[in-house]
């Protein structure tokens, strides 16, 4: 019996990671020495106070549904985070608590377009942005974040990219795959563009904690209280406090917006995890010293390993500001080395040098490679050096 698939699912774009992932799980098993760069969590463990109240939850019961939108006491607590970190003022109403981020941005998604409406998502993008739009029968429309402008897109830019079937612009700040960070005064300029067209803004904030160089992470939402009225911001706990696992994400701000949500969760997903939602409680009351501490590491990782990298013959990257990834233009490497194209590069130092990084194809921008400092030190001078090695031996 041949089952026909819906067609929503036939339009998904293959993850570009996966043959590159595929590839290096096989050769680990034949005993090779891979070191992959693909990591998208921190390579930590989640703070111990944090799964201690996970753990007390369950033997105090608390093992039963919750309700769709979240526990209250999560809700209040994240409802603090936003007071105290960027002076957001959100009520319950305003606040639903996700099964991750990702399933943030797809429940948004699916309240929020109808079949054509367009979303500007400025390039290079996380993954699933696009894959995601489309299966709520969206459009994504491009707006080219150019390396010399440090991977961000201008006011002018998004203004063109409006047209009368557009319905959202995302965000993404500091950025995956990129690392970039936008300042308020360009969150400014954009946000205006918005309000004038009356765009949606949809600011993914999940890297917020992780800011380097003395920079300062600023949510739209907080430079005015038409921009905050003009947003929804996502988030979570699974990159500031190493929770990856333990999917916990929130959507904050128009309360009819985020009923529809929660119309929609209480018939796909019922509930967030309710002992994960004990544990967030507990990362947003709790001790907030480790997430410094995780911070600071990423940044001494980030110093070390970005001049080793310059350094390559073919290699130049934008030094990011935020986030865990470093993603260089290899295109000169590539052409240097002989392949046609980035993704053969890739592919070729994978096979030669044993380094899985992820090719930039997957992001929207051919010409760069994705690599994770979510790793140790150690391990990330031996690829780096690796890779080195591999440019210098097949340099033509």
């Amino acid at each position: 019996m041949e089952i026909q698939l819906a067609q929503r699912v036939k339009a998904l774009t293959p993850s570009t990671t996966l043959a590159i992932t595929a590839k290096a799980k096989e050769l680990k098993a034949q005993g090779h020495d891979v070191i992959g760069l693909g990591a998208g969590e921190p390579d930590f463990n989640t703070p111990q106070h944090i799964i201690d109240a996970a753990v007390k939850s369950m033997n105090e019961g608390h093992t039963k549904y919750t309700p769709s939108a979240g526990l209250p006491a999560l809700k209040k607590e994240i409802a603090n985070k936003f007071k105290k970190d960027q002076g957001l003022d959100y009520d319950a109403s305003e606040i639903i608590v996700t099964n991750g981020a990702k399933h943030g941005l797809y429940t948004l998604f699916q309240v929020l377009l109808n079949e054509g409406d367009e979303v500007i998502i400025p390039t290079p993008y996380w993954v699933s942005y696009p894959e995601q739009v489309k299966l709520a029968e969206g459009i994504p429309v491009y707006a080219e974040g150019r390396e010399e402008n440090d991977f961000k897109i201008t006011p002018e830019q998004l203004a063109k990219s409006i047209t009368d079937k557009t319905k959202a612009v995302i965000i993404n700040s500091p950025s995956n795959p990129t690392g970039m960070l936008y300042s308020a005064d360009e969150l400014k300029e954009l946000g205006e563009v918005c309000l004038k067209h009356n765009v949606l803004i949809i600011s993914d904030e999940i890297y917020e904690k992780l800011v380097y160089g003395g920079h300062k992470h600023t949510s739209i939402a907080e430079i005015s209280p038409e921009l905050k009225e003009q947003t929804i911001i996502i988030n979570g706990v699974s990159k500031s406090h190493s929770m990856t696992g333990w999917r916990i994400g929130y959507a904050a701000g128009n309360k009819n917006i985020i009923k529809a949500m929660t119309n929609l969760a209480s018939h796909s997903t019922s509930n967030p995890t309710t002992t994960a939602q004990y544990g967030s409680i507990a990362a947003y009351a709790g001790p907030q010293d480790t997430l410094e501490e995780m911070r600071e590491a990423f940044e001494h990782r980030l110093n070390v390993i970005y001049d080793k990298l310059i350094s390559i013959p073919g290699f130049t990257c934008v030094k990011p500001q935020g986030a865990f990834y470093l993603f260089p233009n290899v295109k000169k490497a590539a052409e240097l080395t002989g392949f046609e194209s980035v993704d053969e590069f890739v592919k070729a130092l994978l096979e030669e040098a044993m380094v899985a990084v992820i090719p930039g194809s997957g992001f929207g921008s051919p010409d760069n490679i994705r690599l994770s400092y979510a790793t140790s030190l150690e391990l990330l001078e031996k690829a780096v050096e690796r890779m080195h090695g591999f440019v210098e031996k097949n340099m033509k």
